[in-house]
């Protein structure tokens, strides 16, 4: 569980015995430490905490699908946040896979922990030693009626695009204490997140200057008849839609993405195939929207970075999407760094953000 959310100061005050100090002050010293440790662990004083905020988002506010614009967001401030107020922080937006709420990805893999290890060595992580510099990491919940947003813009899900690139790096510039610049904002991901974190990244170098995606997902997608969804034609009703689960429930969420109808109610989608009939139209829109194809449109977009580098595991289905990747970025002359390591999709992902992806930024973001 998230422990720092809800957040508890720990007190100075130490209580002594009156008749115990006035004898010694040696004994008083000694005994003034002994309190000292006791009621400030050196994790209090030494790790970095989270923060759980509400972001209004107006470019969220009319979507179909009726889900709420007030987004939560994790934001986690670093170790020296609260005890060096004239110091400011570059930040990293970290964007959570499908099916997850945001609470639910911090804590899955461990994410507190994880940077708290990255930037002290300290905070109970898988690794040892710090690894990074202080910065502030920015987890914000994209988790909607169809269990996930794919940070893509549309009129069933909002335009998620501009809440991440524009509203949520605008309220974090406002209220915490960044270095407001793009050569100091990074953006990374996992699965879903990582497809967000592609698709934003090559449309806004503008506000990012180093990405870091994980796993990435819906690398060149069609909608072909083995997208999981194999009686389209039964789902007319809201509730038949809670009931689905992974991977139906997925394809749904690439249609409200990608190919959402406003004219094709309760749901508000179209899909590639129904009833076993292709649809080309609907099935170009999601080529449209696929990372391979969107590539050759932003390649200049992704030479303007400073650092790229992305990663999957040899056990995980996308290990060939993200291969193909690496080629076409190789052919495209798009300077990046491409890593494979021994893992499945979710199995090293802590491992990772916290032994990795962390230090990545912490090399290539600009600090004070």
């Amino acid at each position: 569980m998230l422990a720092t959310i809800t957040i508890t100061k720990v007190s100075k005050r130490v209580s002594v015995r009156r008749s115990t100090i006035t004898r010694s002050p040696l004994l008083l010293l000694i005994f003034f430490l002994a309190s000292l440790q006791i009621t400030m662990p050196l994790s209090a004083q030494t790790l970095g905490r989270v923060e759980q905020v509400t972001v209004h988002a107006n470019s969220l506010e009319g979507n179909l699908n009726g889900d709420s614009a007030d987004r939560s967001v994790f934001v986690y401030l670093p170790p020296s946040y609260d005890s060096n107020p004239d110091k400011r922080y570059p930040v990293v937006i970290l964007l959570h896979g499908y099916g997850l709420h945001a609470e639910r990805w911090m804590t899955l893999f461990n994410i507190e922990a994880g940077l708290n290890t990255a930037m002290t060595g300290n905070g109970g992580g898988v690794g040892t030693g710090a690894r990074a510099q202080e910065m502030i990491v920015v987890n914000p919940d994209c988790y909607n009626f169809f269990d996930g947003c794919f940070y893509s813009s549309s009129v069933a899900n909002g335009d998620w695009e501009t809440f991440i690139a524009d509203e949520l790096v605008a309220y974090i510039d406002t209220n915490y204490r960044t270095i407001a610049q793009r050569e100091s904002r990074g953006l990374g991901g996992h699965s879903m997140g990582g497809y967000g974190t592609l698709r934003i990244g090559m449309k806004r170098p503008d506000v990012f200057s180093v990405l870091y995606p994980l796993s990435a997902a819906a690398m060149f997608e069609a909608g072909a008849p083995d997208t999981g969804l194999a009686a389209a034609e039964v789902l007319t009703t809201r509730e038949a839609i809670a009931a689905l689960r992974y991977p139906n429930k997925s394809t749904m969420a690439r249609a409200a993405a990608w190919s959402a109808n406003p004219q094709n109610p309760p749901l508000f989608v179209d899909l590639p195939v129904t009833g076993g009939v292709e649809h080309a139209g609907i099935q170009a829109l999601w080529l449209a929207n696929s990372i391979l194809p969107l590539l050759g449109q932003y390649t200049h977009n992704l030479r303007r970075y400073t650092a790229i580098q992305f990663d999957v595991g040899l056990a995980d289905g996308l290990l060939v999407q993200n291969q193909q990747l690496d080629a076409a970025m190789t052919q495209a002359a798009i300077p990046h760094t491409f890593v494979t390591y021994e893992g499945d999709h979710n199995n090293k992902i802590a491992e990772r953000i916290e032994t990795t992806v962390i230090p990545f930024f912490s090399t290539y973001l600009k600090f004070e």
